[in-house]
Order: structure tokens, then C-alpha cells, then sequence
């Protein structure tokens, strides 16, 4: 017999912005726990989830309106339990469910909407939906009430159904390293990329356009090993189209989430954590490969946003700012050509004019009718230095002038009411951010940001790992919550790696080693070597995910490898080696059939190719030619280099028991040398910062 116990709205005790934001609909949302789906058994009816985010713009548009909705909700009371999910919290849930949504309708995205019976098994799947049925698209109230009729009169054969699916999908998982690998993977994900590629606005295929960082990452590395100038070209010139679009805030910098067409110029305004910190690791390498100042400009500036307006004063960074504040999706951002004449002094208005874009109509359309909205959105139509030119400007004077139509943008802006920020404090966004900006502070010189690498990598140290359990994913409200998933290990790691090639800090390298063990403990698949996205205890899903594929983020089993790879350098141990191959022999069936949805796993195989070179440093840290040596190893483009720093005469202490000969790496005759090995053979130590630099581009 189903028992109907009365459900109320359960969300208002949790520490998750986003779903404190649905503590008051009328929607009797349950966080996810055994509890709501008991109840959902003893009700007798399928589980409504739906996932989202605090940020997401179409998560906004849904909760105002279906979820606010009074009529909507009570046919959800009624026919479900219903769940809510914030995809920052729990991103295992998110990816299970997500693979759902995809085999059964071919693309995802948020907010997801899942419905599935109380074992937790999906039968429907979808993205945004609208309250009524329109263009096409079924709207809440006719799904609801066909599932409710479904549930109702062929309750067998949709559990069945839905047993099907979760069958075949596991089916799939299992099934993955099924083929042998292609001869030149890297090769073959660059010939997709360049099929893809967009020639006239950068970016690969049409609209929607998304940053994806990793395929830049790996594009650079490409082209380091084969030369390929095509690789380089579609990377860089990715870059400046970017940096030159309208995704790209010109007044207070930091990337938007996407552009919703083709050339970069209409963004979805939310900003993310992790894009900065990808973006920041993108531009600063392209900074070494071509040393042009737009890119090393571009960094500075991702940085100085994040530092701005995510910093936490616990000394982390929050999650992002939301695309949606009082005035609507992007009003913080746009301006009417009234207020720039009114800000602007004549020259500079002329300036926004012919170099920024803006109209007396507006430049920005509605996204939807096509119409000009009154609106302008601040982009850049041609270089800064392209526009002096034409404009008989000195470079001096157009960059003096364009930064004064910045100022007092900016100032202006201060006045408007800010996008809401996502308080959270996630370790693997943080890893990612730290590690970026230990890398710009190295590369750029820049001290200050090497410094708050340091202070954000301690705060997540601290708050979010304990030693008798490991890393925690989430900070809020004073609060860490939820076991780490395989991102929080694997970007942990690389920061930490990217941090102590920095501040050679011991502790760090020694963390990360520690860590990579307990990833390897806790997480890896015996069967097939590669990592699931869950830990060994997880137990409140339908199966234990493998992912490979990169989304919005690298795929935690790529940067994995990558991590095994470099640690295997940097220590010798071929366990770790060996752990990295397996991880790529696992997803061969994939791989093979699309390699260029794994550039982060390709920056692996391009590091796997060699020379895999580790360069040891034996000197004072602080000593003025040993900071030459490193400012040199700093200046090239050398994505497959791990550079290690042994002080006073060798290395001493808990990290020596993890570097084999570690102690034989001296100074010469008083002086810093730099000791440079490829593999298990070594040059002989250089003193010398150009001897050095020609060594290492041999």
C-alpha cells in the first residue's frame, strides 16, 4: 500500500547558494538523500530532479517560470518527490545523470531535468523546459501530466524501460577499452580540430562558442613537438579573438561563461572561477610562445578580477558572479550610447565609437527576435595598435586614452547594483586557480600573485583536507561539505605542482605526492586503472562514473595522467608511469572515435612523447644567480620541463627519500648549477642562464 506522507520545501537548512535560492518555492524541493527517495517509494511516484547552478541565466529563467508557479508546483507535489541538485556541490550526480540526458537525447546542458522511479533510474530526460508546451518544445504541465498518466496505467513497463537504459549505459562504461589505440592520436585531434576550426572568428564550430582552454593547451603543445605553424595559429589567434570579443569584460576583466554566436561578441554574462583560471594558464603560455604583451596584458587582468571581485577572506576564491542582477541578464555590463556621452569626454567617445563598437541604436540584439536593444556591449573591433595607426595616434597616447574610457566606465559601473556572487569555495576550482596563478607569477615576475597562490593553496590545505579521510570538495557558511571527487585530487595536484615549481616550497611537492597516493587508494578502478569520479565508499548512485571526455573542464582522468607522468619525472618511481599508461589504454574505444574531446588527455600523450625533462637547480633560493637561472627556464615555452630546487648542497629531509640521487646535485665551485636530465640520462651541470637556455632548446 503507497503511503502519501505531505512533503514540504526542505532547502532553506542547506549551505548551497543555489538551493537556498529555491527554499521558497512552492515546490516541496528535498536535497538529495536516501530520505527523499524513501519517500518517493512509500509515495508510490517517480523522482522530478533538476539540476543546476547559482549562476546559470536559463536555471533563472526556469525557477520564475514553472517553479514559482503555483499551478506547476502542485502538479509536481502531487505526482513526484522532487529533487534538487546544485551541480557545483555534487558534480558526481551531475555527470551520472548528464550521461543519461545525452544518450537519450543527444546533447545536455542546464538546467537538467531528469525523471527517473525511486531506484534512482531515468526514464525522461531534458534541459530548460517551458511551463506550456511551445515552439516545439513540451512545456512542464503536459509532461507532468503524460508521466503521471504513464506512471499510472503502465507503471511496469516505464520501470522496465528504465532498467534498459541503465543497463546499456553501464554496458557502455564497461565496454570502453574495447579497441586498440590509433597509431597518432595527437595527430588525429588535431586534424579534427582543424576541420572544426573557425577561420574567420577563431573558435572551433558555430554558435554557441565556448572558451575550452585545454584545446588551446594542447594546440600549443602540438605545435612545440611537430612544428605544425596551423596549431599555433589556431590557438593564438583564438586568444585574440577572445580577448578582443564581447565575452571578454574591456571594463572590469574576467571572461563571461560563452558566446551565444559565432565571433565572440554576445556573451551569457555569468563569469566562472574556473574559466579565469584555465583562461589564465592559456594566456600565459601563449605569452611564452610568442611573447606579444596582448597576451601577458590579458593574464594580468584575469588575475586582477579574481583578486577583485572572488577572493574569499578566508583566502580562497568563491564560485562566480551570476549572469542575471536587477536590471536583467547582462544590465550590469551594457551601457546606452546617453551614458557614455554623458561619462565621456569627446575623443574618448569617439574612441568607444570606432574602436569599441558602440551605436547610437545599440550593438547588442535581442537574442531571441534579432531586434537592437538600445543596448551597447563594450568589444574591440581591430588591435589597439591597428586603430592608432588609422587613427594618427602615438601607441603611448591611444593606450593612455582607451584606459581612461576604462576608468571611468569602471567607476561608473561601481555605482550599479553587482551580479550576485556564488559564495562557495570549491577545492578543485581553487586548485585550478592557484596553480594558474603560481604559473603567471613565475612567467610574468609577478610576486603578488605567487603570494596568493600560496595564501589560496594553505586556506584549502586547511579548511577542506583532513588527514584521517583526505579532501572535502565544498566551503560554505563556515561549513566544508561533501567528499572530494576525482577533480578536487587531480587539479589539487597540479596546482600544488605548479605552486612548488614556484615558491619551492617543499611542502607542496611532498602534499602532492601524498595526495596522487590517495587518489590512487581511494579512486582507481582495479579492472581498468583509470580513475572514477566517485570514492570507493560513495554509495548513492546508480553506478560509479568514468569520464574521459573534457566539458567546461578538463576531464579529472586526463589531468590525472598528466599529474602521474610528472610525478613519475620528478620522483622516478615507473609505478606512476605505469598507472598514466593504463589510464590512457582505458578509454581507447573513445578516444579513437574522437580524440579531439580529449585535448587535456592529449597535452598527456604530448608529454608522454618526451624529452619529459626534469631540470634540478642546486643553490641558495634567494641568491641572484640562482633567480637567473630560473628567470631563464621561466622564459621558454617548455610544457614538458618539471624544474626542482635543491638548497644548500643538496636535498635534505622527507622530500630526499622521494628524488634518487638527489644528494649528488650540488652548486659547482660555489656557483647555482642547473642540472638537466631527460629520462635516465643527464647532461652535465651549466652555471651559465644562456648556456642553460640553449640546453633546453636543443
Amino acid at each position: 500500500m503507497c503511503i502519501r506522507p505531505t512533503l514540504y520545501n526542505r532547502l532553506a537548512a542547506e549551505s548551497s547558494p543555489y538551493l537556498i535560492q529555491h527554499a521558497r518555492n512552492p515546490v516541496a524541493w528535498q536535497p538529495w538523500c536516501e530520505k527523499a527517495f524513501e519517500a518517493a517509494r512509500r509515495c508510490c511516484v517517480p523522482v522530478f530532479l533538476s539540476i543546476g547552478y547559482s549562476t546559470c541565466h536559463w536555471c533563472h529563467v526556469m525557477s520564475r517560470e514553472s517553479f514559482e508557479n503555483e499551478e506547476i508546483a502542485g502538479r509536481l507535489n502531487e505526482n513526484f518527490v522532487c529533487i534538487k541538485v546544485d551541480r557545483e556541490e555534487r558534480p558526481d550526480i551531475d555527470a551520472v545523470y548528464m550521461r543519461y540526458c545525452q544518450a537519450l537525447t543527444g546533447s545536455g546542458g542546464w538546467p537538467l531535468t531528469i525523471i527517473m522511479t525511486p531506484d534512482k533510474e531515468p526514464f525522461f530526460a531534458a534541459t530548460y523546459l517551458p511551463p506550456r508546451s511551445r515552439g516545439g518544445r513540451i512545456g512542464i504541465l503536459d509532461l507532468t501530466a503524460r508521466i503521471a498518466q504513464a506512471w499510472q496505467t503502465r507503471r511496469d513497463a516505464v520501470i522496465g524501460s528504465a532498467r534498459d537504459i541503465t543497463a546499456e549505459i553501464s554496458r557502455m562504461q564497461s565496454s570502453s577499452a574495447a579497441a586498440a589505440p590509433h597509431a597518432d592520436l595527437p595527430a588525429q585531434a588535431f586534424n579534427g580540430l582543424r576541420a572544426s576550426f573557425d577561420r574567420v572568428n577563431g573558435g572551433f564550430g558555430h554558435a554557441p562558442k565556448f572558451p575550452t582552454p585545454h584545446t588551446l593547451l594542447f594546440l600549443l603543445r602540438f605545435w612545440k613537438r611537430t612544428g605544425e605553424h596551423d596549431a599555433l595559429d589556431m590557438a593564438t589567434s583564438t586568444l585574440r579573438a577572445m580577448r578582443r570579443g564581447g565575452i571578454y569584460d574591456h571594463i572590469g576583466f574576467g571572461f563571461h561563461r560563452y558566446s551565444t554566436d559565432p565571433s565572440w561578441f554576445l556573451p551569457h554574462f555569468e563569469k566562472m572561477l574556473y574559466d579565469q583560471a584555465l583562461l589564465l594558464w592559456a594566456y600565459t603560455e601563449a605569452y611564452q610562445v610568442t611573447g606579444a604583451e596582448e597576451f601577458a596584458a590579458t593574464a594580468c587582468e584575469i588575475a586582477a578580477f579574481v583578486l577583485r571581485d572572488l577572493r574569499s577572506p578566508e583566502g580562497g576564491f568563491y564560485c562566480a558572479l551570476d549572469a542575471d542582477d536587477e536590471g536583467g541578464e547582462g544590465a550590469y555590463y551594457r551601457w546606452t550610447h546617453a551614458e557614455l556621452t554623458g561619462l565621456l569626454d569627446p575623443a574618448e567617445l569617439r574612441m568607444a565609437e570606432e574602436l569599441c563598437g558602440m551605436t547610437r541604436e545599440g550593438n547588442a540584439r535581442d537574442e531571441a527576435s534579432g531586434r537592437t536593444t538600445g543596448a551597447n556591449i563594450i568589444h574591440q573591433l581591430d588591435s589597439l595598435a591597428d586603430y592608432a595607426l588609422r587613427s594618427g595616434l602615438s601607441s603611448r597616447e591611444a593606450a593612455r586614452r582607451l584606459e581612461s574610457l576604462r576608468r571611468k566606465l569602471f567607476e561608473a559601473r561601481l555605482h550599479r547594483i553587482p551580479p550576485a556572487r556564488d559564495r562557495k569555495i570549491l577545492t578543485d576550482w581553487n586548485a585550478l586557480m592557484f596553480g594558474a596563478l603560481a604559473m603567471a607569477g613565475r612567467v610574468l615576475e609577478n610576486t603578488d600573485f605567487a603570494t596568493e597562490a600560496k595564501r589560496a593553496a594553505d586556506c584549502i590545505l586547511r579548511l577542506l583536507y583532513r588527514p584521517e579521510s583526505g579532501l572535502l570538495h565544498s566551503y560554505c557558511n563556515g561549513a566544508p561539505s561533501v567528499t572530494a571527487h576525482i577533480d578536487d585530487y587531480s587539479f589539487m595536484i597540479w596546482g600544488l605542482m605548479e605552486l612548488y615549481q614556484t615558491v619551492f616550497d617543499a611542502h607542496y611537492l611532498l602534499r602532492a605526492i601524498a595526495l596522487q597516493d590517495e587518489q590512487r587508494s581511494r579512486y582507481a578502478d582495479e579492472r581498468s586503472g583509470a580513475f572514477f569520479i566517485t570514492h570507493a565508499d560513495a554509495n548513492d548512485l546508480p553506478f560509479r562514473p568514468l569520464e574521459i571526455l573534457d566539458g567546461a573542464l578538463p576531464s579529472g582522468n586526463s589531468m590525472a595522467a598528466l599529474n602521474l607522468q610528472r610525478l613519475a619525472a620528478v620522483t622516478g618511481r615507473t609505478d606512476y608511469a605505469e598507472h598514466a599508461r593504463r589510464i590512457c589504454e582505458a578509454f581507447n574505444a573513445r578516444l579513437n572515435r574522437m580524440p579531439e574531446a580529449c585535448c587535456m588527455l592529449m597535452c598527456a600523450f604530448e608529454y608522454a612523447t618526451g624529452p619529459r625533462t626534469t631540470v634540478t637547480i642546486a643553490g641558495i633560493p634567494e641568491a641572484p644567480d640562482t633567480q637567473e637561472l630560473l628567470r631563464c627556464i621561466n622564459s621558454l615555452y617548455l610544457p614538458d620541463v618539471c624544474v626542482l630546487l635543491h638548497s644548500r648542497g643538496g636535498c635534505s629531509g622527507a622530500l630526499a627519500a622521494h628524488m634518487p640521487g638527489a644528494e649528488l646535485k650540488k652548486p659547482v665551485n660555489g656557483r647555482p648549477a642547473a642540472y638537466v636530465c631527460s629520462g635516465t640520462a643527464c647532461r652535465a651541470p651549466v652555471c651559465d642562464g644562456e648556456e642553460l637556455k640553449l640546453l633546453l632548446m636543443s
